[in-house]
């Protein structure tokens, strides 16, 4: 009585944990849809330079959380391409579910809370960090820097998720590319309605305010899996429930019936644009 869901996640960088990064987007990815992640093929691409050491690290790292997390990884491969010069890592992560339990961002409805579980730029701030390590340890304390860190432990979601499928949620989506403000914007889009949200409510921890400072990224435009965006008749009940399990929870604001994508701050209203291109980009031209 049970249906097979899949989902992809693609990433390209230097570290070494990148493919877990990669399983973290598609398990979440996975059980936003309502469905429970159970195993992920992983197939990873690297530039001819690179050591086998370093390819032997990144399916350790991969093969480690998916122990960890109850995923069975069915499938490594890798090879080498003169094409690239950084590693790609892709990830085909599969779920299982009832076919009536299944949920899309597209099923949100007008007049619903809007919840953010978790900090934005998430796992932007934990790339940026992996990216540029030895810079910033020249500008920041390890007090500062070891928080950072331990951030990895937020970037599978899936408890949390079922938590909030067993409440009786509408919609989900994971944070990924173009940060929060295009997150809202795809669920708001899918979903047919409008929204209205307070700036000032989106939860970000200061270690990724002085870190996006410092590299001047817009933080509400990075990544950020393990962090979700849910659509919830009773918003504060579910916050509630979060928060018993010791969760980031909050309610950013509201669907609406019209189509406008309302932004507050303070006194300052604005209308949210199309998705611009993730901010984590610039991490990578700059090299």
């Amino acid at each position: 009585g049970e249906e097979v869901l899949s989902s992809t996640a693609v990433l390209y960088g230097n570290e070494k944990d990148l493919g877990v990064f990669a399983l973290a987007q598609a398990a979440n990815d996975l059980a936003t849809r309502g469905a429970v992640p159970v195993a992920a093929a992983v197939y990873i691409m690297l530039p001819p330079y690179a050591y086998e050491s370093r390819l032997k690290a990144m399916i350790e790292y991969v093969e480690r959380a998916g122990s960890a997390h109850g995923i069975q990884i069915i499938c490594a491969k890798a090879e080498t391409s003169p094409a690239i010069n950084q590693a790609i890592v892709y990830v085909n992560g599969m779920g299982v579910l009832k076919k009536e339990e299944l949920l899309r961002s597209c099923m949100g409805k007008p007049g619903q809370d809007i919840v953010l579980l978790k900090w934005i730029a998430l796992e932007g701030t934990l790339r940026v960090m992996r990216e540029k390590e030895e810079e910033l340890s020249r500008r920041f304390i390890p007090a500062f820097l070891n928080p950072i860190r331990q951030m990895e432990g937020e970037l599978f979601s899936v408890d949390e998720l079922q938590t909030a499928n067993k409440a009786g949620v509408s919609a989900m989506h994971q944070i990924t590319d173009g940060g929060i403000l295009a997150a809202l914007w795809e669920m708001a889009e899918s979903s047919g309605v409008g929204i209205e949200v307070d700036l000032k409510k989106m939860a970000i921890r200061q270690e990724t305010v002085e870190i996006c400072e410092y590299f001047h990224l817009n933080p509400y435009q990075l990544t950020s899996a393990g962090s979700v965006l849910i659509f919830a008749e009773d918003g504060e009940k579910l916050v509630e429930k979060f928060q018993k399990e010791g969760r980031q929870a909050v309610v950013l604001g509201r669907t609406t019936v019209d189509t406008a994508r309302v932004i507050l701050g303070g006194e300052e209203k604005r209308y949210l644009d199309r998705p611009a291109p993730d901010e984590l980009l610039k991490m990578y031209e700059s090299k």
